[in-house]
């Protein structure tokens, strides 16, 4: 059965930056596109990015240029680096293997001074 196990998420002031991690057990990441999700109090989920097994990552307008989205496949984990964080960042955070039908539990960030 497939698990994912995001961490690494907490307070941090505007500007700040955190680092994401999704740890995979059940399956092996290396043949699958990984994503980062986020869903904020009273709105729908949104998908920030991607990563292909090439190792290319795909971005959301919302946070081109602040987050980068990376995986080690021996490790079976991937990370968002966010960066620039902005209040409006505050969300929690989701990671999710394309084509399956299985989320973890999240990981809150929140962005406040």
């Amino acid at each position: 059965q497939v698990q994912l196990v995001e961490s690494g998420g907490g307070l941090v002031q505007p500007g700040g930056s955190l680092r994401l991690s999704c740890a995979v057990s059940g399956s092996i990441i290396s043949i699958y596109t990984m994503n980062w999700y986020r869903q904020a109090p009273g709105k729908q989920r949104e998908w920030l990015a991607s990563i292909t097994t090439g190792g290319r990552g795909n971005y959301a307008d919302s946070v081109k240029g602040r987050f980068t989205i990376s995986r080690d496949n021996a490790k079976n984990t991937v990370y968002l680096q966010m960066n620039s964080l902005k209040p409006e960042d505050t969300a929690v955070y989701y990671c999710k293997i394309t084509g399956v039908d299985r989320w973890g539990q999240g990981t809150q960030v929140t962005v406040s001074s």
